[in-house]
């Protein structure tokens, strides 16, 4: 059975649950949250040398980072392919893959993690609303601008099947709206319209499923997937 390690609302574990629903892999999540002092296991470093999530272990053999993850799971099981075989298509997942862990967690998701949840549940300080502010007004338009740039009103960022890059962008937009913030259908349409689709396939819906659970202990706001999870 394939082990995950990490905590289902973070975007990168959410990536590795969602291949493991796509490949029809009998998988059990092991629960790790970094931010939270002495919850990793003492082996931790030895699993995950960056200390982050997730890591898997896969009859023996310990991989690290989601990206490497994911690749490694397309590689061992081929059917319900994540990565197109076209070399165009196959580079821009892999572009929106990186974009996505680079750019929008990174700029946007991370910080504002931070501030609106790590910040005050876990240390017990004040949400800096400056920071938060800043993320809103300047990295959000930039990063949801670009990103409605390369959609079209039907299918997805690297062809007509959902591929990782697909996954990797909308993980992020989830978490994104669990700790408060909204996906502007009026400014975004086609963001939004494309969220909406990648929330429609079915291995990323078990995946929201799987998670809803999480998502009520921490008090976060599961609106945004409500419609995926009624169907």
């Amino acid at each position: 059975m394939l082990h995950i390690h990490g905590v289902p609302i973070s975007v990168h574990t959410r990536k590795v649950i969602v291949a493991a629903f796509a490949k029809g892999l009998a998988h059990e999540l092991h629960e790790v949250v970094p931010v939270i002092p002495d919850n990793p296991p003492a082996n931790w470093r030895e699993l995950s040398p960056t200390g982050l999530i997730p890591v898997i272990e896969d009859e023996g053999f310990i991989l690290a980072d989601s990206s490497a993850i994911c690749a490694y799971l397309d590689r061992m099981h081929p059917q319900q392919p994540l990565y197109p075989s076209e070399a165009k298509a196959f580079a821009r997942a892999l572009w929106f893959e990186q974009y996505a862990g680079g750019t929008v967690f990174r700029n946007i998701v991370h910080p504002l993690f931070i501030e609106v949840f790590v910040q005050p549940n876990v240390h017990q300080i004040a949400p800096n609303q400056a920071r938060i502010d800043a993320v809103l007004d300047t990295a959000v338009p930039e990063v949801f601008g670009y990103l409605e740039s390369q959609l079209d009103t039907e299918g997805f960022l690297a062809g007509n099947a959902m591929s990782m890059g697909d996954v990797a962008i909308v993980s992020n937009l989830i978490t994104f709206q669990y700790i408060g913030f909204t996906l502007d259908a009026q400014r975004y349409p086609k963001l939004s319209a494309f969220f909406d689709r990648v929330l429609a396939q079915p291995a990323m819906r078990k995946a929201i499923q799987a998670e809803q659970g999480a998502v009520q202990a921490m008090g976060l706001n599961a609106t945004c997937v409500q419609e995926a999870l009624a169907a």
